[in-house]
C-alpha cells in the first residue's frame, strides 16, 4: 500500500492547495511529507522544519505531514503556528535542508495546502508534479527519522526589528484573523511610535473578514480604524502573512506595485544599479520609477516562486508582484514576508520624510481594468495565448512574451496571460485617460473574440 495519488485539481504550479475532505486529506499530507522527505534524503540532506497557519484541519495536516518526513529518514523541526514567512526564516536560521508550511494562505476556511522549499531554492512547477509521480509509484525512501519542536516566534519577531532605523509613526495594523497574529501582538510592542492592532487572535473561520488584503472590500475595518484614530497609515496582511496590503491616512489603497516604487528607493540608495523585479501586472510607471531611480527594471513572471528563483540568478535585491508579495534580499533573505514589509514600509516612510498620503499624491495618475478573468479550460487556456502571442508579432505588436502577452501601444499597455492556478485566462490594461483605456480593452476583447473565448468575467 506504499503508493498514493493525489486529487488531480490539488497539485498546483506554485503548491499543494484542496478542500478538506474532498480534495485534501491527511493521507495527501503524509504523501507529500514521505515524497518531500525522499527528495532530501537523495540531496543528500536529513533535517526538515514544518510550521503551520492557524485553520482547524492545520493540526491534522502537520500530524500526519511530520509522520511521512520521519518514514523517509528525515529529522523534523515542527516550528508550531505561525506565518508562513516564519517558516521561511526558520530554514535559514536554524540550518534546515528544507521547509514545509501548512497553509490555505488566503483561501476560504475549508481549504488548506502545502508551501515547499528546500534550503537554496524555491520548490514549485516540476518539483510538486515529480511529488505527484512518485507517490503513485511508491518511490519513496524509508527511514526512522525524529521530530522536536522549537519555538521560532520570538526569534522570527527579534529578527524583523533587529537593525530597523525608522520613525515613530502612528500606523494600524490588520491581522485579519491570520496565522500572523501572535507575531503581530509581539512586533508592536517593539517597534517605536504608537500601534493600533485588528484581528489579532488566530482564528481559521475568519469571522472578521477575508483575509485577502488585495480585494479593497477587505480592509474596510482597517479603514474605519486609521480615520477613526487618525493614524499616519494601515497595513494588513493575508491569511499566512506572506502578502502585505497598505493604505495611507486618507484611507487610500497602495497597490503593490505602488509600494514596490516606495520600497524601492531606500533600496536603491543602499544598492546604486541594484535589479529590481516586479511581475507582468505591474504599472508601467514603477518600472519607469525603479529607473528613474538609478535602478534596472526587470519584468518577469508573476508567481512567488518564480520571482525567487529570478532574484537568485540575476542578484537582486528587492523584488514584488502586484498581489502583494515583496521580496527583500537587502538586509534579508529573499522571500516574500508581508510582515517584514510591513517594517520596512514605515522605514521608507522616514527615509523619504514624507507622509503616505503625500507620497502617493506623487504617484503618476494612472487609470487601470481591475483584474478581469475569463473562463477557458486547462488545455485551452494557454494555446489562446500562444494564438494572440502569434497574430501580435505578425502585426509588428509591442509584444513582451515572458508571461502571456504584454502589449504597449501609445495609449499604455494591456496585458493578457493563463493563470497558473485557475481555469481562467487574466486580462488588465492601464492607460492615461477613460478613452485610451477603452480602446485598450476593446483591444483586449478583439483577440479574444479572434480565439472564440465568450467574453464572461468571473469574480475571484
Amino acid at each position: 500500500m506504499n503508493h498514493h495519488l493525489f486529487h488531480p485539481t490539488s497539485l498546483r504550479e506554485y503548491d499543494i492547495r484542496g478542500v478538506i475532505g474532498t480534495t485534501l486529506g491527511a493521507a495527501d499530507a503524509y504523501a507529500t511529507g514521505r515524497g518531500f522527505g525522499t527528495v532530501v534524503r537523495r540531496a543528500g540532506g536529513s533535517r526538515v522544519a514544518v510550521g503551520m497557519d492557524g485553520r482547524t484541519s492545520s493540526p491534522m495536516l502537520e500530524a500526519a505531514m511530520v509522520n511521512g518526513l520521519k518514514d523517509a529518514g528525515c529529522d523534523v523541526v515542527r516550528v508550531g503556528i505561525g506565518p508562513t514567512p516564519m517558516l521561511y526564516y526558520s530554514v535559514h536560521a536554524l540550518e534546515t535542508d528544507g521547509g514545509i508550511m501548512i497553509t490555505g494562505s488566503h483561501n476560504p476556511p475549508d481549504y488548506n495546502g502545502f508551501k515547499m522549499m528546500l534550503k537554496d531554492r524555491p520548490f514549485f512547477g516540476p518539483d510538486i508534479r515529480q511529488l505527484g509521480e512518485a507517490a503513485a509509484a511508491g518511490d519513496w525512501e524509508s527511514g526512522t527519522g525524529t521530530s522536536g519542536a522549537e519555538a521560532m516566534v520570538d526569534r522570527y519577531v527579534a529578527r524583523l526589528v533587529e537593525d530597523y532605523s525608522g520613525p515613530a509613526l502612528r500606523v494600524g495594523w490588520d491581522n485579519g484573523n491570520g496565522s500572523a497574529g501572535e507575531v503581530l501582538e509581539k512586533l508592536v510592542k517593539l517597534l517605536p511610535g504608537e500601534h493600533h492592532v485588528l484581528f489579532t487572535e488566530i482564528d481559521g473561520n475568519f469571522p472578521n473578514h477575508h483575509p485577502d488584503p488585495t480585494v479593497e472590500a477587505n480592509l474596510s475595518d482597517l479603514k474605519q480604524l486609521v480615520a477613526e484614530q487618525k493614524l499616519d497609515l494601515g497595513i494588513a496582511f493575508d491569511g499566512d502573512g506572506d502578502r502585505i496590503g497598505a493604505i495611507d491616512g486618507l484611507g487610500r489603497v497602495i497597490w503593490g506595485d505602488q509600494l514596490l516604487g516606495i520600497l524601492a528607493e531606500p533600496v536603491l540608495a543602499a544598492v546604486p544599479g541594484g535589479t529590481i523585479i516586479a511581475d507582468v501586472k505591474a504599472s508601467q510607471a514603477l518600472y519607469d520609477r525603479i529607473a528613474e531611480l538609478g535602478g534596472v527594471p526587470l519584468m518577469w513572471k508573476t508567481g512567488h516562486s518564480h520571482i525567487k528563483a529570478k532574484m537568485k540568478s540575476v542578484d537582486s535585491p528587492l523584488a514584488g508582484e502586484m498581489s502583494g508579495h515583496i521580496f527583500f534580499k537587502h538586509r534579508w533573505y529573499g522571500f516574500d514576508d508581508g510582515i517584514y514589509s510591513g517594517v520596512r514600509l514605515i522605514e521608507a516612510i522616514g527615509f523619504l520624510g514624507k507622509s503616505l498620503a503625500e507620497l502617493k499624491d506623487e504617484m503618476p495618475a494612472v487609470l487601470n481594468t481591475p483584474e478581469m478573468r475569463f473562463p477557458c479550460s486547462e488545455e485551452r487556456k494557454f494555446q489562446v495565448v500562444e494564438e494572440v502571442l502569434a497574430r501580435l508579432k505578425a502585426a509588428g505588436a509591442q509584444v513582451n512574451d515572458i508571461d502571456g502577452a504584454r502589449v504597449n501601444t501609445a495609449d499604455g499597455w494591456w496585458l493578457l496571460r493563463a493563470s497558473n492556478s485557475q481555469d481562467v485566462l487574466v486580462a488588465r490594461a492601464e492607460a492615461a485617460d477613460s478613452a485610451a483605456l477603452d480602446r485598450l480593452t476593446a483591444a483586449i476583447d478583439e483577440q479574444l473574440a479572434l480565439s472564440g473565448v465568450e467574453r464572461v468575467i468571473v469574480s475571484h
